[in-house]
Order: structure tokens, then sequence, then C-alpha cells
């Protein structure tokens, strides 16, 4: 299905065609080289490459502290998500206490969030992994809040998401508006 440019349904199909991407040696990717931050962690600029595939304009999100809070100064933060926003994670188990991680939201079922993230892994490091994955976060553990950008109002179907294996006692194979 081809989705109207500017909406969360065309960023989160961009996004899910991204999983599997692999970084090259030193965090060297496409959405590094993007944003002009190549060799950095590329979670934000994952999201800013991506958001610019789909036709919406969003400020920096390389610096992911700075970029929530740039959203908290739009008054473009909430506590509920949305399809197609941009969950801000802090991990408890790191010792940064901030915000130093963030996925786009593609689907979710109370406080369990379906996110597609940048530069995460399967097991080892959560914010820094290499690879692009579907992942399940937690708002209230993990996620701390959210950032909306402006998408292009849209009433119709979102993109199917396909999980090799469903979380348990999870409901987020569709995603809800």
């Amino acid at each position: 299905m081809i989705y109207p440019t500017g909406t969360a349904a065309l960023t989160i199909q961009i996004a899910l065609n991204e999983q599997g991407v692999i970084e090259e040696p030193e965090n060297i990717t496409k959405y590094g080289k993007f944003t002009k931050a190549d060799g950095l962690p590329w979670c934000g600029s994952f999201c800013n490459w991506v958001l610019a595939q789909a036709g919406v304009k969003v400020h920096s999100l390389v610096s992911t502290a700075l970029g929530a809070h740039k959203f908290k100064e739009m008054s473009r933060w909430h506590t509920s998500p949305m399809l197609g926003d941009l969950a801000f994670m802090d991990f408890p188990s790191d010792d940064l206490d901030r915000i130093s991680h963030i996925g786009i939201v593609v689907g979710f079922d109370g406080n369990n969030i379906l996110t597609v993230e940048g530069n995460t892994s399967r097991g080892g490091d959560q914010r820094n992994g290499g690879m692009v994955l579907l992942k399940v976060r937690t708002f209230g553990k993990e996620i701390v809040g959210f950032g909306r950008p402006k998408y292009v109002p849209y009433k119709g179907e979102y993109p199917a998401i396909e999980v090799a294996a469903p979380p348990k006692k999870s409901k987020l194979l569709k995603g809800k508006k």
C-alpha cells in the first residue's frame, strides 16, 4: 500500500522497512551520514532519516535529550502514545540518568509500546547495539515520554506489523490509533 506523504502511516512503513540494517564499524550508517553525525550513536539520526524520507519536518534528534527538550518547549510532549510518536527512553540499568535513546512507535497495548529503533540490539546494549530492530518497551520503565511530530492528518489503514516471536500476553500485532 502507498501511504500519503507527511503521515504517521508512511513514517511507520519506512521505519519497518529498515529492520535488519546493521551499522558498519565505528557507528557508520546512512542515517549518520544524513544528519552529518556519522560515527556517533545513531538512534536519533535513524529517526531523523525516517521522518525526512516520509516528508515530515522535525528538529534534530541526534542528541536525544535535547530532542526531547525541544518537543517539551513546543508543547508536543505527551505521556500517552499515538502511532508515529517518538518514544524517548532513559534506561534504569545504565548510569546516565538521562534520556539516551529514541524509537518510533508502531503499536501499543497499555504500557507496552512496540517501537522500531536504530542502534539497538537483541540482547546487549539497548541504546548502542548497531542494528535496526522492532522492540517492545514499557512506558514508565524505559520510556519516559513521547514527542509528537506534526503529521499530515490521515484516517486510513496503517502498515501491518509482522513480529517473528510475539511477546507473551501482548496484543501488539496490530497498531492502535
